[in-house]
């Protein structure tokens, strides 16, 4: 069981203990609770604080914790009705179900081969104490920022672009950067060009801002620029959303013939290119240079994301944008949000500019390295109907095809009362799939056991399958 879920549980039971009291009894100690739960101080802390901000009980320093005089017992209330509520907001987004899949911490007892996120142990949790603790203590840390962010951090996000510091807007996370960038440069009921796959995230939120993601196929080497050139004629859409490196889900790096093709189709159709450079920090070896490098035209808007390489809740992004267009991003985020949190800005700082931040980068890149590795071998033995279709120099993430007429949405079902959660691949096109594919993650796991056991698992899954045929 997770963190969170065991104090949601312990907050639960010292609930129900809390109504069979009267108001002003005291609970147990924070001990006999820790001795009578079997879990840590920490969590009974937790849970209590949980309670007291919900005002159902008190804490007196030096007396002990007592039901609140306002958390008398109520008379079960008549269920609400709230079916109004379906007419009056009409059609949802769609696709958040999916989304949410990926952000849900998998059961307690199973494998994890699907995950965005570095594990706890690649987590640069004491460097990040540190920089929050040096932030902390900067003078204006919890005044209000620059609206366009804190010129330090303009200046990190915009160096590898080879922008100006002026370019860059700082944001609340990549999803955000990107939401930001979509309602900034298309406007409700327009076409989106989009690699086929891509990254659920990215047509999520196109269709929350009303776009309609059409799909560009992509091969090997990235997208192919001659039906680029014929969607943007056929379609007439004005942006394109890529992952020129580390594609997600793929792990494709566009090749370095193709760069210029796609920007040239861009700029024929006077369109933009929404370049996501989401996992730069995640290489097993020199990547190249961003797409919006080569741009001099403000074709590109660039979008660089600390989150991946870092921790969850370090929602920091940069997005890079040269002309009028970076004024329209700015007054969208303005009308959102304001800006992110200035001390998170000031810890972000902090880290990417300490000793630390190297020696972390070059750790993560060995250790995913190892990882990625190990899940290739454990595929060539464990499962060999499972095959990649490139081995990935960064990310997180491998691709691979599945044997002809496997439901791949199936299969991840399969895994996880197996014991292994794994990405279906029809989520990550905006059409029909040409083809079942999974996305397996390498970053999730302890170790390469892990990840043996987790492939082991997943074959087995696939031979539960009715569609299975061992011929």
């Amino acid at each position: 069981m997770n963190k969170d879920s065991s104090i949601a549980l312990l907050a639960q039971r010292l609930r129900a203990d809390a109504q069979r009291l009267s108001p002003g009894e005291r609970l147990p100690s924070s001990r006999a609770l820790t001795e009578r739960y079997r879990v840590s101080p920490v969590t009974v802390s937790r849970a209590l604080a949980l309670l007291t901000a919900e005002g159902v009980v008190v804490t007196r320093p030096g007396s002990g914790t007592f039901v609140s005089e306002h958390a008398a017992r109520r008379a079960p209330a008549r269920p609400a009705d709230f079916s109004w509520q379906s007419v009056a907001l009409g059609e949802g987004p769609g696709g958040t179900e999916t989304l949410a899949a990926l952000l849900t911490p998998p059961p307690a007892d199973a494998i994890a081969l699907s995950g965005g996120y570095l594990p706890l142990a690649l987590q640069p949790l004491r460097a990040l104490a540190a920089a929050s603790a040096r932030a902390a203590r900067r003078p204006y840390a919890w005044q209000a920022p620059p609206l366009a962010g804190l010129p330090e951090l303009r200046a990190w996000f915009a160096a590898p672009v080879g922008a100006e510091p002026s370019d860059v807007l700082v944001a609340g996370g990549g999803q955000a950067a990107l939401s930001i960038t979509l309602r900034a440069v298309l406007r409700p009921g327009e076409p989106l060009l989009v690699e086929s796959p891509t990254y659920q995230g990215a047509i999520t939120a196109a269709r929350a801002a009303g776009l309609r993601p059409v799909p560009v196929p992509m091969d090997r080497h990235g997208v192919r620029p001659d039906l680029l050139a014929e969607a943007f004629a056929r379609t007439g859409a004005r942006a394109f959303y890529c992952q020129p490196t580390f594609h997600n889900p793929t792990g494709t790096v566009l090749a370095p013939g193709r760069r210029a093709p796609v920007l040239a189709a861009a700029r024929a159709a006077g369109a933009f290119v929404i370049e996501d450079d989401f996992a730069r920090h995640l290489a097993l070896a020199a990547p190249p240079p961003p797409l919006a490098a080569d741009d001099a035209h403000g074709t590109v808007v660039h979008l660089a994301s600390l989150t991946k390489a870092t921790v969850p809740s370090l929602r920091i992004a940069g997005i890079t944008a040269r002309g009028p267009v970076g004024e329209r991003l700015r007054a969208c985020q303005l009308v959102d949000s304001y800006y992110p949190a200035r001390p998170l800005q000031e810890t972000a700082l902090e880290l990417v500019t300490s000793p630390a931040w190297p020696r972390h980068l070059r750790a993560v890149s060995a250790e995913l390295r190892a990882r990625r590795d190990a899940l290739a071998l454990a595929l060539a033995v464990h499962l060999p109907e499972a095959v990649p279709d490139t081995l990935p120099g960064g990310g997180m993430h491998m691709w691979v095809g599945l044997p002809r007429g496997t439901d791949d949405v199936a299969l991840a079902d399969a895994a996880r009362a197996h014991g292994v959660t794994v990405g279906a691949g029809r989520p990550y096109y905006p059409a029909e799939p040409p083809a079942p594919r999974l996305r397996l993650s390498y970053n999730a796991t302890p170790t390469a056991e892990d990840l043996a056991e987790g492939v082991r698992r997943l074959a087995r899954a696939l031979r539960s399958l009715p569609s299975w045929d061992a011929s």
